[in-house]
């Protein structure tokens, strides 16, 4: 089954309202959540259901994380956003106070229920050798990366490989020299992580894929594992994956209980098990225990370590006119 296939198979179910639904919300995502959220949903509906004998349905948009944050801005009625970058929250309480100034404090681990640093996916066999950040601007080697203007995915994978780059000499113009050179390479840019698979897995163009953890398993264990294989860096980002509810929606529609109830219960045993199902690392202390052998070990530089703070990070490096733009440039 083709990643075009399987999303079309999700999405068909999506968009399906049992007859007399009670409650209708809208979870608005980044592109590589599908089969998570595909999976979460009926689990929350049964949960509700029993808990308040009202039947719910979640509707789901995906796309790249920034240009999610974007459609809720411009007006799509999510009742939750599940992003996979801290700013993209924040943009909607500074565009319009859509969220509350305190998100974070919301949930626990800084509304955090998942995370899933960046990896590598190459075709079987590893072909090219590749084995570390390095080997990715060797020889005729060619990376896909999506936009780090559009995808949070693009900012995590460039973060990267501007802090793997950074602590080899802990010199900033080798690190941009390094990143240029890296996306020198990209050869096409794509605006979000599963359009980026998509070109590599069905277009056949790359020789090596940078993306969440939990999409390279995607692919390598359950879509392809005959065609690629899963390469772990020495040096990776953490990855947090924070989520919100949208207050002015879903005080509008009255639809807090409902949207809440859907957030938190991410933190379930039950949730964190299905999250390490889908190769996204659970947060709950017991089931990190539980499912530790799904994971090998890395070491994971923080945004801060990196660049400060996403706010810092935002400012240099995916403004216009910043660091990615001047070593983009054609």
């Amino acid at each position: 089954m083709t990643l075009r296939v399987l999303g079309l198979l999700l999405l068909s179910a999506y968009f399906v309202v049992p007859a007399g639904a009670a409650r209708l919300i809208l979870n608005a995502s980044y592109d590589v959540t599908r089969e998570l959220y595909g999976a979460y949903n009926p689990l929350f509906a049964k949960y509700w259901l029993g808990q308040t004998g009202e039947t719910v349905t979640i509707n789901q948009s995906h796309g790249g994380s920034s240009k999610q944050a974007r459609a809720v801005i411009d007006g799509l009625e999510a009742d939750v956003v599940t992003m996979n970058q801290p700013t993209d929250i924040d943009i909607l309480y500074e565009r319009g106070g859509l969220v509350s100034k305190d998100w974070r404090s919301r949930f626990p681990n800084n509304s955090a229920p998942y995370n899933s640093p960046i990896v590598f996916l190459v075709r079987k066999g590893n072909p090219k050798a590749i084995q570390d950040w390095d080997d990715l601007v060797k020889g005729d080697v060619n990376p896909l990366i999506p936009n780090p203007k559009t995808s949070g995915n693009g900012r995590y994978s460039y973060l990267a490989a501007w802090g793997y780059a950074y602590g080899k000499s802990q010199n900033e113009a080798d690190a941009r020299d390094y990143v240029k050179a890296l996306f020198k390479r990209v050869p096409v840019l794509d605006t979000g992580g599963r359009a980026a698979t998509t070109t590599f897995v069905e277009r056949g163009i790359g020789d090596v894929l940078l993306t969440f953890e939990n999409e390279v398993y995607l692919i390598a264990k359950k879509l392809n594992p005959n065609d690629f294989d899963v390469v772990i860096p020495s040096v990776s980002i953490a990855a947090d994956a924070p989520v919100a509810v949208v207050d002015k929606v879903v005080d509008r529609k009255g639809t807090r209980p409902v949207a809440e109830a859907y957030l938190r219960h991410l933190w379930s045993d039950d949730a964190q098990r299905l999250i390490a199902k889908h190769y996204l690392r659970p947060n709950s202390l017991a089931v990190k225990q539980e499912t530790a052998r799904l994971f090998p070990a890395i070491k994971l530089l923080t945004v801060e370590e990196i660049a400060g703070s996403w706010s810092s990070a935002d400012k240099k490096h995916f403004a216009d006119g910043g660091v990615f733009d001047q070593i983009y440039a054609k």
